[in-house]
Protein backbone atom coordinates (compact mmCIF):
# COMPACT_ATOMS: atom_id res chain seq x y z
CA UNK A 1 0.00 0.00 0.00
CA UNK A 2 1.06 3.57 -0.77
CA UNK A 3 0.80 5.77 2.49
CA UNK A 4 -0.82 9.31 1.70
CA UNK A 5 1.97 11.66 3.01
CA UNK A 6 1.60 15.46 4.22
CA UNK A 7 4.13 17.50 5.54
CA UNK A 8 4.45 19.93 7.47
CA UNK A 9 7.86 22.33 7.76
CA UNK A 10 9.11 24.28 10.66
CA UNK A 11 11.45 26.96 9.15
CA UNK A 12 12.67 27.81 12.50
CA UNK A 13 14.24 24.33 12.94
CA UNK A 14 14.66 22.98 9.29
CA UNK A 15 11.73 20.47 10.72
CA UNK A 16 9.48 17.93 8.81
CA UNK A 17 6.68 16.47 10.83
CA UNK A 18 4.52 14.27 8.32
CA UNK A 19 1.02 13.07 8.76
CA UNK A 20 0.75 9.48 7.21
CA UNK A 21 -2.99 8.70 6.52
CA UNK A 22 -4.56 5.09 5.29
CA UNK A 23 -5.50 5.69 1.36
CA UNK A 24 -8.74 3.47 2.03
CA UNK A 25 -9.74 5.37 5.66
CA UNK A 26 -9.70 7.78 7.77
CA UNK A 27 -6.66 6.60 10.28
CA UNK A 28 -3.44 8.52 10.22
CA UNK A 29 -0.27 8.88 12.57
CA UNK A 30 1.90 11.74 12.84
CA UNK A 31 5.89 11.36 12.94
CA UNK A 32 7.77 13.85 14.32
CA UNK A 33 5.69 16.63 15.58
CA UNK A 34 7.38 20.07 16.44
CA UNK A 35 6.38 22.17 19.72
CA UNK A 36 7.74 25.53 18.95
CA UNK A 37 10.28 27.30 21.82
CA UNK A 38 12.26 30.77 21.87
CA UNK A 39 14.84 29.78 24.26
CA UNK A 40 15.76 33.54 24.76
CA UNK A 41 12.54 33.89 26.40
CA UNK A 42 11.99 30.09 27.43
CA UNK A 43 8.60 30.40 26.03
CA UNK A 44 6.84 27.72 24.39
CA UNK A 45 4.24 28.37 22.04
CA UNK A 46 1.93 25.42 19.38
CA UNK A 47 1.64 27.27 16.26
CA UNK A 48 3.24 23.92 14.51
CA UNK A 49 1.39 21.36 16.50
CA UNK A 50 -2.28 24.14 15.72
CA UNK A 51 -1.44 23.30 11.77
CA UNK A 52 -1.16 19.82 11.67
CA UNK A 53 -4.13 19.48 14.35
CA UNK A 54 -6.48 21.93 11.91
CA UNK A 55 -5.08 19.69 8.98
CA UNK A 56 -6.35 16.22 10.80
CA UNK A 57 -9.49 18.09 11.86
CA UNK A 58 -10.94 19.62 8.72
CA UNK A 59 -9.68 16.02 6.85
CA UNK A 60 -11.50 14.35 9.81
CA UNK A 61 -8.70 12.02 10.43
CA UNK A 62 -8.31 9.75 13.41
CA UNK A 63 -5.12 9.59 14.78
CA UNK A 64 -4.29 6.30 15.94
CA UNK A 65 -0.36 7.15 16.72
CA UNK A 66 2.17 9.88 17.20
CA UNK A 67 5.57 8.43 16.51
CA UNK A 68 8.91 9.52 17.56
CA UNK A 69 11.97 8.75 15.07
CA UNK A 70 14.24 9.11 17.96
CA UNK A 71 14.89 11.80 20.92
CA UNK A 72 15.63 14.71 18.79
CA UNK A 73 18.11 17.13 19.84
CA UNK A 74 17.28 20.10 17.97
CA UNK A 75 13.58 21.07 18.50
CA UNK A 76 10.92 20.48 20.93
CA UNK A 77 8.43 17.56 20.64
CA UNK A 78 4.32 18.70 20.76
CA UNK A 79 3.75 14.99 20.87
CA UNK A 80 1.53 15.26 24.61
CA UNK A 81 -0.12 18.29 23.20
CA UNK A 82 -1.02 16.64 20.10
CA UNK A 83 -2.11 13.39 22.27
CA UNK A 84 -4.52 16.27 24.38
CA UNK A 85 -6.17 17.44 20.92
CA UNK A 86 -6.32 14.57 18.77
CA UNK A 87 -5.40 11.33 20.49
CA UNK A 88 -3.77 8.28 19.63
CA UNK A 89 -0.43 6.47 21.23
CA UNK A 90 2.94 7.97 21.69
CA UNK A 91 5.61 5.24 20.27
CA UNK A 92 9.44 5.25 20.48
CA UNK A 93 12.30 2.75 20.03
CA UNK A 94 12.95 0.64 23.14
CA UNK A 95 16.85 1.80 23.59
CA UNK A 96 15.09 4.97 24.90
CA UNK A 97 16.25 3.96 27.64
CA UNK A 98 20.07 4.03 27.20
CA UNK A 99 19.34 7.97 26.25
CA UNK A 100 17.49 8.14 29.27
CA UNK A 101 20.05 7.10 31.49
CA UNK A 102 22.61 8.80 29.75
CA UNK A 103 21.03 12.17 29.53
CA UNK A 104 19.65 11.49 33.09
CA UNK A 105 23.23 11.55 34.57
CA UNK A 106 23.98 14.81 32.52
CA UNK A 107 20.77 16.65 33.50
CA UNK A 108 21.33 15.68 37.35
CA UNK A 109 17.79 14.13 37.20
CA UNK A 110 17.85 12.60 40.33
CA UNK A 111 15.70 9.51 40.97
CA UNK A 112 12.80 10.75 40.37
CA UNK A 113 13.07 10.76 37.23
CA UNK A 114 12.29 7.32 35.20
CA UNK A 115 14.80 5.81 32.94
CA UNK A 116 12.31 3.01 32.12
CA UNK A 117 10.65 4.53 28.60
CA UNK A 118 7.37 4.49 30.71
CA UNK A 119 6.78 8.23 29.81
CA UNK A 120 5.57 6.65 26.45
CA UNK A 121 2.93 4.31 25.63
CA UNK A 122 4.83 2.15 22.95
CA UNK A 123 8.54 1.03 23.25
CA UNK A 124 9.17 -0.47 19.90
CA UNK A 125 11.71 -3.00 19.11
CA UNK A 126 13.19 -4.44 15.76
CA UNK A 127 10.59 -6.57 14.03
CA UNK A 128 7.60 -5.00 15.67
CA UNK A 129 4.50 -4.04 13.88
CA UNK A 130 1.43 -1.55 13.76
CA UNK A 131 -1.32 -0.23 11.93
CA UNK A 132 -2.44 2.80 10.75
CA UNK A 133 -5.74 1.44 9.81
CA UNK A 134 -5.36 -1.16 7.21
CA UNK A 135 -2.17 -0.35 6.71
CA UNK A 136 0.48 -1.86 8.32
CA UNK A 137 3.90 -0.24 9.93
CA UNK A 138 6.97 -2.30 10.08
CA UNK A 139 9.81 -0.95 12.72
CA UNK A 140 13.21 -0.89 11.78
CA UNK A 141 16.34 -0.09 14.24
CA UNK A 142 18.44 2.14 12.73
CA UNK A 143 20.85 3.58 15.58
CA UNK A 144 24.25 5.61 14.79
CA UNK A 145 22.85 8.82 15.15
CA UNK A 146 21.80 7.71 18.59
CA UNK A 147 21.00 4.42 19.98
CA UNK A 148 17.45 4.97 19.69
CA UNK A 149 16.87 6.21 16.26
CA UNK A 150 14.07 3.54 14.22
CA UNK A 151 13.10 3.91 11.03
CA UNK A 152 9.61 3.42 10.10
CA UNK A 153 8.26 1.76 6.75
CA UNK A 154 4.67 2.18 5.99
CA UNK A 155 3.66 0.54 2.31
CA UNK A 156 5.83 1.78 0.44
CA UNK A 157 7.15 4.49 2.38
CA UNK A 158 9.79 4.79 5.22
CA UNK A 159 10.43 7.71 7.71
CA UNK A 160 13.97 7.43 8.63
CA UNK A 161 14.20 10.59 10.85
CA UNK A 162 17.79 12.44 10.93
CA UNK A 163 19.78 9.26 9.82
CA UNK A 164 19.45 10.34 6.00
CA UNK A 165 18.84 13.65 4.80
CA UNK A 166 18.41 14.55 0.78
CA UNK A 167 21.10 13.10 -1.29
CA UNK A 168 23.17 15.85 -2.01
CA UNK A 169 23.14 16.79 2.04
CA UNK A 170 24.27 13.68 3.21
CA UNK A 171 23.70 11.66 6.82
CA UNK A 172 23.47 12.66 10.23
CA UNK A 173 26.19 13.27 12.75
CA UNK A 174 27.19 10.57 15.11
CA UNK A 175 28.86 12.51 18.02
CA UNK A 176 26.29 13.07 20.45
CA UNK A 177 26.74 10.38 23.18
CA UNK A 178 25.97 6.90 22.00
CA UNK A 179 26.53 8.01 18.65
CA UNK A 180 28.52 5.84 16.25
CA UNK A 181 29.84 6.22 12.49
CA UNK A 182 30.21 2.37 12.66
CA UNK A 183 26.44 1.63 13.67
CA UNK A 184 25.25 4.24 11.29
CA UNK A 185 27.36 2.62 7.91
CA UNK A 186 25.25 -0.23 9.09
CA UNK A 187 22.19 0.90 9.99
CA UNK A 188 21.62 3.21 6.12
CA UNK A 189 22.87 -0.27 4.68
CA UNK A 190 19.45 -1.62 6.29
CA UNK A 191 17.85 1.22 4.97
CA UNK A 192 19.32 0.98 0.99
CA UNK A 193 18.43 -2.80 0.95
CA UNK A 194 14.54 -1.75 0.60
CA UNK A 195 13.55 -1.94 -2.56
CA UNK A 196 14.86 0.92 -5.19
CA UNK A 197 11.33 2.63 -5.40
CA UNK A 198 10.39 2.90 -2.04
CA UNK A 199 9.77 6.79 -0.97
CA UNK A 200 12.09 8.32 1.65
CA UNK A 201 11.08 11.32 3.70
CA UNK A 202 13.38 13.06 6.07
CA UNK A 203 13.38 14.68 9.61
CA UNK A 204 15.18 17.48 8.12
CA UNK A 205 16.17 19.73 5.38
CA UNK A 206 18.63 22.35 5.57
CA UNK A 207 18.60 23.17 1.57
CA UNK A 208 21.81 21.85 0.21
CA UNK A 209 24.17 24.67 -1.77
CA UNK A 210 23.30 25.50 -5.60
CA UNK A 211 19.55 23.91 -4.28
CA UNK A 212 16.85 26.66 -4.11
CA UNK A 213 14.27 24.74 -2.75
CA UNK A 214 13.72 22.64 0.61
CA UNK A 215 13.20 19.28 0.19
CA UNK A 216 12.24 16.01 2.14
CA UNK A 217 11.03 13.20 0.09
CA UNK A 218 13.43 11.40 -2.38
CA UNK A 219 13.64 7.32 -3.06
CA UNK A 220 16.08 4.42 -1.53
CA UNK A 221 17.37 4.24 -5.32
CA UNK A 222 18.24 7.76 -5.48
CA UNK A 223 19.97 7.70 -1.90
CA UNK A 224 22.05 4.88 -3.05
CA UNK A 225 23.22 6.93 -6.43
CA UNK A 226 23.48 10.30 -5.16
CA UNK A 227 23.84 10.35 -1.51
CA UNK A 228 27.25 12.48 -0.89
CA UNK A 229 28.25 10.43 2.13
CA UNK A 230 27.19 7.06 1.19
CA UNK A 231 25.84 6.51 -2.16
CA UNK A 232 27.75 5.00 -5.19
CA UNK A 233 29.09 2.34 -3.07
CA UNK A 234 31.45 3.87 -0.19
CA UNK A 235 32.75 1.70 1.65
CA UNK A 236 32.58 1.64 5.72
CA UNK A 237 35.98 2.68 6.31
CA UNK A 238 35.48 5.83 3.56
CA UNK A 239 32.17 6.85 5.23
CA UNK A 240 33.54 6.25 8.69
CA UNK A 241 36.34 8.57 8.47
CA UNK A 242 34.55 10.96 6.80
CA UNK A 243 31.56 11.42 9.03
CA UNK A 244 33.70 11.43 12.54
CA UNK A 245 35.94 14.36 10.47
CA UNK A 246 33.21 16.25 9.80
CA UNK A 247 31.51 15.83 13.48
CA UNK A 248 34.71 17.14 15.10
CA UNK A 249 33.83 20.49 13.00
CA UNK A 250 30.45 20.98 13.71
CA UNK A 251 28.48 22.58 16.66
CA UNK A 252 26.08 21.82 19.01
CA UNK A 253 22.25 22.46 17.96
CA UNK A 254 21.15 25.47 19.35
CA UNK A 255 18.12 23.80 21.17
CA UNK A 256 19.85 20.63 22.68
CA UNK A 257 19.24 21.68 26.03
CA UNK A 258 15.81 22.16 26.62
CA UNK A 259 15.01 19.45 23.58
CA UNK A 260 16.78 16.66 25.22
CA UNK A 261 15.23 17.18 28.88
CA UNK A 262 11.75 17.67 27.22
CA UNK A 263 11.93 14.64 24.77
CA UNK A 264 12.92 12.18 26.93
CA UNK A 265 10.17 12.90 28.74
CA UNK A 266 8.07 12.06 25.57
CA UNK A 267 7.42 15.73 25.07
CA UNK A 268 6.26 16.64 28.54
CA UNK A 269 8.59 19.10 30.30
CA UNK A 270 9.86 18.80 33.79
CA UNK A 271 8.00 18.71 36.89
CA UNK A 272 6.93 21.90 38.34
CA UNK A 273 8.14 23.06 41.61
CA UNK A 274 6.11 23.93 44.86
CA UNK A 275 5.03 27.32 43.01
CA UNK A 276 4.04 25.51 39.78
CA UNK A 277 7.09 26.90 37.65
CA UNK A 278 8.80 24.85 35.66
CA UNK A 279 12.61 24.70 34.94
CA UNK A 280 14.74 23.67 32.44
CA UNK A 281 18.18 22.90 33.74
CA UNK A 282 21.63 23.96 31.86
CA UNK A 283 24.73 21.85 32.20
CA UNK A 284 27.87 23.21 32.48
CA UNK A 285 30.59 21.63 30.45
CA UNK A 286 28.52 18.68 30.08
CA UNK A 287 28.04 18.70 26.15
Amino acid sequence: MSPEVTAFFDDATFTISYVVKDPNGSSCAIVDSVLDFDYASGRTDTSSADAVIAFVQENNLTVEWLLESHVHADHLSAAPYLQEKLGGKIGIGDRITVVQDTFGKVFNEGTEFQRDGSQFDQLFQEGDTFHIGQMRGEVMHTPGHTPACLTYVVGDAAFVGDTLFMPDFGTARCDFPGGSSEMLYSSIQKILALPDETRVFVGHDYKAPGRDEYAWETTVGEQKAKNIHIGAGKSEEEFTTMRDERDATLAMPKLIIPSLQVNMRAGNMPEPDDSGDIYLKVPVNKL
